[in-house]
């Protein structure tokens, strides 16, 4: 009977979960520890864990073969290297935010593209300007987007983008997903395509090679006309970096939903820059099903691992993703 613990804080999700996999997948041992002393005895002999192991517990999981992460991009410090030589699967939630935070993406690309954050403050200040854009407008079926990983949210962000009639370039390392007519390429030709885009769209995780990936050396490679935008993690992107980007002339604007540090500071200028758009981390909140789909993959895995079958959403522990 595989032992699967559920690692504190408790919830009532994680408690209807719990029941919902002992019914219907009956040879499971769930339990939901409430204290450090309970979760140090329940690990002794755990098959599996949904959560996070930290590093003082970890030596005491002699049985866990199979970690399931709560989140896609975990915060630093999840994945250590303890964690990482240890034989454990981990797996991960990826594919279930793809269509949410697509469209979220594809929000930024349509306002920026036709001005409209200046219209917005235009709106602010009460006042009819039918020339309040100060930024050249981007026709979509002429554009050209470098998505900066093409895993399933780079995917879904590829295809709206084709849908528009957009050029779209792809960089990953790992390609996992099939993309209808997208020019793909690996990491070291970033350099070069980054003058080619109207739009950087950046959908990597936070890892120790893309930590500040995006600062000072590459804002000057990409067209003044150009608009990044960042739904990844925000570790990816020196913030001063991109702020003088855009104060400068260098880069035309931005759209962010996730910041160097959160929340991101009140009185920090790029709030008061023009063509720019921030949104607070949301690209997925209160999304319809996403709990639904979050518990569908845990159930699958779980059904899986008794069951001695592989498992989906395989992390490579070296690589954070």
């Amino acid at each position: 009977m595989p032992k699967l613990v559920m690692m504190p804080p408790q919830s009532e999700r994680t408690r209807k979960w719990a029941k919902e996999i002992i019914r219907r997948v009956s040879q499971y041992q769930v339990i939901l520890p409430e204290t450090e002393v309970e979760t140090r005895n329940e690990l002794v002999d755990a098959d599996a864990v949904f959560g996070w192991v930290p590093p003082e517990m970890l030596p005491l999981a002699q049985k866990l073969r199979w970690l399931q992460s709560p989140v896609a991009g975990p915060k630093p410090g999840f994945y250590y290297q303890e964690l990482v030589d240890h034989p454990v699967e981990i797996c991960n939630p990826r594919g279930v935010y793809n269509d949410h935070i697509g469209q979220h993406i594809l929000m930024y690309v349509l306002a920026l593209a036709r001005g409209l954050p200046y219209y917005v403050g235009a709106q602010l200040d009460q006042r009819w300007d039918t020339s309040a854009q100060k930024s050249q407008y981007i026709d979509l079926t002429k554009a050209t987007a470098l998505i900066v990983g093409v895993g399933g949210i780079g995917h879904e962000t590829a295809r709206l983008c084709r849908a528009f009639g957009m050029c779209v370039l792809g960089i990953d390392v790992r390609w996992e997903y099939e993309v209808a007519e997208v020019e793909k390429h690996s990491p070291e030709d970033l350099d070069l395509l980054l003058p080619k885009a109207d739009f950087v769209i950046v959908t990597v995780p936070h890892t120790p090679q893309t930590e500040g990936m995006w600062n000072a050396q590459r804002f000057k490679l990409m067209k003044p006309t150009s608009y990044f935008i960042n739904i990844g993690r925000g570790a990816t992107t020196k913030i001063e970096d991109l702020t003088q980007a855009i104060e400068s002339g260098q880069i035309s604007g931005c759209a962010l939903d996730v910041f160097e540090t959160e929340p991101f500071s009140e009185d920090h200028r790029l709030w008061k820059l023009p063509n720019v758009l921030l949104t607070p981390h949301i690209a997925v909140k209160d999304a319809e099903n996403i709990s639904d789909r979050w518990f569908a993959l845990l159930l699958d895995n779980a059904q899986r691992f008794a069951e001695g079958q592989p498992l989906r959403n395989i992390v490579d522990k070296s690589q954070w993703y």
